[in-house]
C-alpha cells in the first residue's frame, strides 16, 4: 500500500465515524425532556369502616351453618 491509500482509508474511518456518531444522535440520543407521571396510592390504615347494616346485622342468615334435609342415620357422606 501506498500512503496515499492509508491516508485515504484513514479519512473516510473518520468521516464515517463522524457521520454514525451524528446520526445515532439524532435517532437515538438527544436531551429530550419527558414528563412522567405517578399514580398516587393512598396509605394502607389499621381503620375499617363498619360494613352496611341492611347486609350485616342480627336477623341475616349464617351461609355457613350445616343444612340438614330429613331424619337420617347414615354417617357416611355418599
Amino acid at each position: 500500500m501506498k500512503k496515499k491509500d492509508i491516508v485515504i482509508i484513514i479519512a473516510v474511518a473518520v468521516v464515517s465515524a463522524i457521520f454514525s456518531y451524528v446520526l445515532s444522535n439524532y435517532f437515538f440520543g438527544g436531551d429530550s425532556k419527558q414528563n412522567l407521571t405517578t399514580p398516587v396510592v393512598q396509605p394502607i390504615t389499621a381503620d375499617f369502616p363498619q360494613p352496611d347494616p341492611r347486609f350485616f346485622n342480627a336477623n341475616s342468615l349464617n351461609p355457613t351453618q350445616n343444612i340438614t334435609i330429613g331424619e337420617t342415620q347414615n354417617t357416611q357422606p355418599f
